[in-house]
């Protein structure tokens, strides 16, 4: 599959990768504690030598001192845990409705197409707000809350992926060789629509991402004094005027992680969806 993504699938997926391997290794190249405070070095600017112990803080302080490198290391474990872990509950929700009623159809498919309807007649944001309200801001209840918010997106694409194949030769055979439904579904079904559900979520990760950090700026995500880079953008808000690059380099975090996700995710929809990849061979 990596063969087949195009350079900027590939330039994304070198972003995604060096986010991702600084998320794992975070407590091997954190340089300084992220929880850290030294109000004697508060809003220092990048490239600060601290005199007395020597330290070098690479992308300056923030307001209680604390190193900023550090801090946007152990935040992108907390952004990367909420994009695919909203993605991932979103996935299994979204797929299993999508593939019941897109196998079952009949009344249980207008039945859950309903469902669908009215939750996409709520606002997002609003919803997602509410639940945050109502259960209390942790970073559980944002992953929760994003995972219920985006099932829908799931349900439909998997629904109409699965009325193209239910009565396909595969799926008819299975029958005849009198296959169970539910062996249908996963052995025969799941497999011709994954393509469809793997861009899907990539894509979705990004949106969970943003969505993380917008909550964490309006103070309903990531509680501190656990860093993310919602709440990092938040802390440079009031001093950004002399400190720009407290908001400065976790926005960018955010920007260039999104970023890598998106082109990730277009390089693998043109990868394998096969009517581009005849198109492409054809104009080879």
């Amino acid at each position: 599959m990596l063969r087949r993504l195009d350079a900027a699938g590939l330039v994304g997926l070198v972003l995604v990768s060096v986010f991702v391997l600084a998320a794992a290794l975070a407590p091997l190249i954190e340089p300084h504690d992220p929880q850290a405070q030294d109000i004697a070095r508060r809003l220092k600017p990048p490239g600060y030598l601290d005199a007395q112990s020597g330290a070098a803080f690479w992308l300056g302080t923030d307001g209680l001192g604390r190193d900023l490198f550090s801090r946007l290391i152990e935040g992108a474990r907390v952004s990367l845990l909420v994009g695919l872990g909203g993605a991932a509950l979103s996935a299994v929700l979204g797929t299993l409705l999508g593939l019941t009623a897109g196998y079952a159809g009949g009344w249980l498919d207008s039945a859950i197409m309903r469902v669908v309807d009215t939750w996409q007649a709520i606002p997002f944001t609003i919803l997602a707000i509410a639940v945050v309200v109502i259960l209390g801001p942790s970073l559980r209840n944002v992953i929760l809350v994003l995972g219920i918010s985006s099932w829908v997106n799931y349900a439909r694409v998997v629904r109409g992926e699965t009325l193209a194949q239910r009565n396909g030769e595969i799926v008819l055979a299975a029958r005849v060789l009198g296959a169970s439904h539910v062996r249908i579904v996963l052995r025969h079904v799941l497999p011709q629509v994954s393509a469809s559900i793997i861009v899907l979520s990539s894509l979705l990760v990004a949106s969970m991402i943003l969505f993380e950090a917008s909550l964490s700026f309006l103070g309903l995500g990531v509680q501190p004094p656990t860093p993310s880079w919602g709440n990092m953008v938040l802390d440079g808000v009031e001093p950004i005027r002399i400190a720009w690059w407290v908001s400065f380099f976790p926005g960018l975090a955010i920007l260039l992680t999104v970023m890598g996700i998106n082109l990730v995710g277009d390089g693998l929809r043109d990868a394998l969806d096969p009517r581009l990849r005849r198109r492409g061979s054809t104009h080879g």
